[in-house]
Order: structure tokens, then C-alpha cells, then sequence
């Protein structure tokens, strides 16, 4: 699905450069959940960012489902985007203005999926995340595994092929980042791709294989035993 080679991502200002991004080669197949670590400035979200077609690498081959992606213009990213890419962000990202219902048909606006299909789908994966309940509720009417399910529901209410999810659980307690956790391997098991940027060596293990980034670089990767029997 997803294949980088010598892939190089540079900062410049007037006095400063500043290699995020050096020489990361990786490849990411269909139905893989990648777990992705490293310390604060060692390139994740950069990567992330790279990953999710929110920016372009400053160098380096970037392929997207057999497409050469790493010099596409941001028209061309935001359709490739929408088309492919679900995100679940560690700050849930919901709009206080719209109600739970509201915030998971955004991407369905944004694909012109007609009204009548918006509904049946958002039900649907509103009931599949056990929130149905809570679809005429704004976002500050709900606790914090609440939002991060509406926004999970919103990642996935598109059947992206690819869920990118950073930090996912960095604001929530143990209990609810333990259900977000199942919920994206739920995901995976059912056939979507999931590459999860976090701090946590517990919940790295979900993933099939551990990416350890440093300075920019891969340094280890480790593949989780009970996948690879």
C-alpha cells in the first residue's frame, strides 16, 4: 500500500535547517497495523503528516497505492486524501458547533455522497461505535472516550483504506484508551490499514510490526511475535 525510499523532509528558515526527515525507507502493506515510536522531535509527525498526504517530503520517492505521490500539488493530495484517508488525532478535532451526528457526515459532504445515504451510513457506523445514543449531543456534552469515538466514527465513516491514527490515546485514561485501542484492531482485523503513531509500549504491541524512529532515521523495527507465528 504504501512504499518510501530515501524519503528526506528538510525545515528552512533564514538561519536555521532543520532535517526532519532523513532517509526513511519503509513499506506498509494492505491490512498491516504499524505501531510507530520515538521521542519528542524524532520525525513522527512529520511523517504522519507525509503519510496522510498533508505535505509533500523535500526529496525521496513516496508511493500511495502504486502512485508516485511525492510531488503531487495540494489539489491533488486533498482529492487522493479524501478518497483513501481516515485520521484520529490525540485532541479529537470536533467541531463544538456541530452535533455528534453533524461531525461524522463532514467527509461524506465532502465526497457528495447524497443525503439519504449520509444518514444510513453515519447510523451505521454510529451504532457500530456503540455512540448512536449521543447523535444529537454537541462535543462538550460528552467525556473524553465519547469524543474520541465520534471521532474514530468520523475517520472511518468514508471505509478509508488507510486509518492514520496519531496519538489517539494521549487524552484519554487507561480505561477509555483501552477501548480505542480495541476499536482500531477491531478495525484492522476487518480488512483497514492502520498506522498509529505512539508514547505507549503497551499499545504499540497492537500493531503487527513496531517502527522505532531517532533523529529522523529508522532505527529498529520489530515485529510482535503473536503475529508471526
Amino acid at each position: 500500500m504504501i512504499r518510501t525510499v530515501n524519503l528526506n523532509k528538510i525545515f528552512r528558515t533564514e538561519e536555521v535547517e532543520t532535517t526532519a526527515l532523513d532517509n526513511v525507507s519503509l513499506e506498509i502493506k494492505e491490512k498491516e497495523f504499524v505501531s510507530i515510536m520515538g521521542p519528542s522531535g524524532c520525525g513522527k509527525s512529520t511523517l504522519m503528516n507525509i503519510l496522510g498526504l498533508l505535505d509533500n517530503p523535500s526529496g525521496g520517492e513516496f508511493h500511495f497505492l502504486g502512485t508516485d505521490v511525492a510531488k503531487y500539488s495540494e489539489r491533488q493530495r486533498a482529492h487522493f486524501r479524501k478518497e483513501n484517508i481516515g485520521f484520529v488525532f490525540q485532541s479529537f478535532n470536533l467541531i463544538d458547533e456541530l452535533t455528534v451526528f453533524e461531525n461524522v457526515e463532514l467527509p461524506l459532504l465532502y465526497l457528495k455522497v447524497s443525503a439519504s445515504e449520509r444518514k444510513r451510513r453515519v447510523n451505521e457506523v454510529l451504532e457500530r461505535m456503540e455512540i448512536i445514543h449521543r447523535k444529537n449531543h454537541f462535543p462538550q456534552q460528552l467525556s473524553g472516550g465519547q469524543q474520541q469515538r465520534v471521532a474514530v466514527s468520523r475517520a472511518i465513516v468514508s471505509n478509508p483504506k488507510l486509518i492514520l491514527a496519531d496519538e489517539p490515546t494521549g487524552n484519554l485514561d487507561s480505561k477509555n484508551g483501552d477501548e480505542v485501542m480495541r476499536m482500531l484492531s477491531d478495525l484492522n482485523d476487518a480488512g483497514t490499514t492502520v498506522i498509529m503513531v505512539t508514547h505507549s509500549p503497551a499499545y504499540a504491541e497492537y500493531g503487527s510490526r513496531v517502527v522505532h524512529l531517532f533523529d529522523g532515521h529508522i532505527v529498529t523495527e520489530n515485529f510482535n511475535e503473536k503475529f508471526h507465528v
